[in-house]
Order: structure tokens, then sequence, then C-alpha cells
């Protein structure tokens, strides 16, 4: 087997923009930071909500407006 082919792994802190922590191995270094993760994700927490990611939710309503006046 070939000596020093794999990366270096760290005991990191993956971080959640909404506040949850867990200690994992990580290749990424010792601080993660995801925005979104399993404890608050829609799919697994069984809420509807909307993860509006650079105004996409906005854009959307701005371009069809215009249909929900009746113009």
């Amino acid at each position: 087997m070939k000596n020093d082919i794999h990366p270096k792994t760290f005991e990191s802190t993956i971080r959640c923009a909404c506040g949850f922590e867990i200690q994992a191995k990580s290749t990424k270094g010792n601080l993660v930071e995801v925005e979104i993760c399993s404890n608050c994700h829609p799919y697994f927490t069984g809420k509807q909500r909307f993860v509006d990611t650079a105004g996409r939710i906005d854009r959307f309503r701005k371009k069809y407006a215009k249909f929900d006046k009746g113009e």
C-alpha cells in the first residue's frame, strides 16, 4: 500500500445556522459551518418551511405579482 495518500482528519465541530452543533471527524478542518442540518431541515422535522436561498421566493413573487392583480 502507498504511504501518506490519505487526507488529514480532524475532530471537528459542525455548526448549523440554527445553532445546532455536533462533534464529528472531518477533512474540512476544526470548524465546519453549514446553513441547514437535519435538526432544522423540513424533511426531517416534518414542518413546512421555505428555505429562501438568494431571494428566489422574492424574485418569484415579484415576477408573478402582476398576474394576481388581474393585469
